[in-house]
This record gives C-alpha cells, structure tokens and sequence, in this order.
C-alpha cells in the first residue's frame, strides 16, 4: 500500500509541474518525475515551444536529466512518473533508457481530448513505409552498411 501511496505522490508531483509549466506559459501540460530508490532524482516538463524543439516532451526532458544526474545513459533501477500515458516518441524514449517501470495518471485519449492527439502516429507505424503520409524512402548507396561494420570492428564500443 505505501508503493501506491509513493506512486500516487510522484504523481501529483508530475501532475503540479505540468500545471505549472501551462500557468508560466512554458509550454504544454506534461510533466514527469524520475525516481530511483524512492528519491526524485530528476523532473521535466514540455518545453516544446520554449525551446523550439519538437522533441522537448516532458518525458524525453526528464530522461536527459535524469541521465545527465547519474552519468549514465540508462536508467537501471529508475521509475518514471507522467503526468500523461506517454506518447510513441517518448515511449521510443522510456524503452531506449531501460525504466524499471512508467505510471502514468491521464490517458492519450484524455490528452486528445485537450487538442494532443497523436493516434495518428500509431497509425502510420503500421502502415507499410510505401503508404505512410510521410515519404520514408530507402536509397541504397554503395557506402550502405559500412557504419555498421565500423561498429562492430570497434573493439571500444560501448553497448546499449
């Protein structure tokens, strides 16, 4: 029961920083709380607007934080706290830095019902890349893949 309570803490936390974040006019109504042994280690908000960066989202502002605090690139043994089901860009981001686990308070449809809907982006991810709205075309050069055989020839690389 005190795990429930901590979530619901963490939460409301969240749920403050994005209320906060519109009434400053910082930018949109997320917020996001990470927490590694029960201690708030980092917190973001949507700064989308305020920093010209569509990638600004609370959550992915708050992994890079948190990342930053720890000197690591993931985040083992951290929770995640939104103020809203997170959307694909920010859940590519959450499975990226490895959570233990994401609570999140309000839906994607609560979040589409204030104008944020992105259900549209589930739709084109599992539409064939030839019939997305967005022109994802593969040009293969002769040059094609020596990235990658770069990558596993480094013998420093550093896996993730």
């Amino acid at each position: 029961m005190s795990h429930d309570r901590d979530a619901a803490q963490f939460l409301t936390q969240a749920i403050m920083l994005a209320r906060e974040n519109v009434e400053s006019g910082a930018g949109g109504p997320f917020g996001a709380v990470v927490v590694k042994n029960g201690e708030v280690i980092a917190t973001g908000t949507n700064l989308v607007t305020a920093s010209d960066d569509p990638t600004a989202h609370a959550e992915v502002v708050a992994i890079r934080n948190a990342c930053e605090s720890l000197g690591t690139f993931q985040l083992d043994g951290c929770e995640i706290y939104c103020s809203c089901e997170p959307c694909p860009m920010c859940l590519g981001a959450i499975y990226w830095a490895r959570p233990v686990r994401v609570v999140f308070a309000s839906t994607a449809h609560d979040a589409a019902d204030a104008g944020f809907d992105d259900s549209f982006i589930y739709d084109e991810v599992r539409r064939p890349r030839d019939r997305r709205r967005l022109p994802l075309e593969q040009l293969r050069v002769p040059q094609a893949g020596e990235e990658f055989i770069a990558w596993m020839e480094n013998e420093d690389r550093i896996e993730y």
